[in-house]
């Protein structure tokens, strides 16, 4: 890498950092190129990116970031799994860890606040925007279904009463 990528690949690292609502860490115990390629895909599902950084490089594009703190996690093998939502990243990488005992979850950070492995976790567990914005819109709809069940209920009442009037005439 000539000077002028490696100021492009820091432009690009910090540009993330500056975009992502967390960022988990992780350690690389020898994946293969195939188990790299299903994270990757993994993590792209899960509306999150995952990137192999150097350190070094790493270390200067979290430079004036919410992530700075980082930087002392960033030894030997690592990459970064980044997400604008601040489940999605956690959840994939702890997920894709669970199967793979390659793949080793060092920690990560939620805007300023770093995150030990437990904390990066306990993130995962928890649900999605996608699923908070799901539960949210069923716990509002619920309440005027019912309205409109309760307001239709008379008029159906009422429907019924004159249909079994009109049998018995005709009858």
């Amino acid at each position: 890498m000539d000077r002028s990528q490696k100021a492009d690949a820091v432009a690009g690292l910090n540009a993330t950092f500056q975009e992502s609502g967390v960022v988990v860490v992780t350690r690389n115990l020898g994946l293969t190129v195939a188990q790299s390629t299903e994270l990757r895909g993994k993590m792209r599902e899960a509306g999150a990116s995952y990137k192999v950084a150097k350190n070094r490089l790493a270390n200067l594009a979290l430079k004036d970031t919410d992530y700075e703190g980082l930087s002392e996690l960033l030894t030997g093998p690592t990459a970064l799994a980044t997400s604008s939502d601040p489940v999605a990243a956690a959840k994939a990488a702890v997920e894709f860890a669970k199967t793979n005992d390659k793949l080793e979850i060092v920690g990560g950070s939620m805007g300023g606040q770093m995150l030990d492995v437990d904390s990066v976790k306990a993130l995962a567990s928890m649900p999605s925007l996608d699923e908070l914005r799901g539960t949210i819109v069923g716990l509002v709809n619920a309440p005027a279904t019912k309205i409109a069940q309760v307001v239709n209920a008379p008029a159906n009442k009422l429907a019924r009463v004159f249909g079994a009037y009109g049998a018995k005439e005709a009858a």
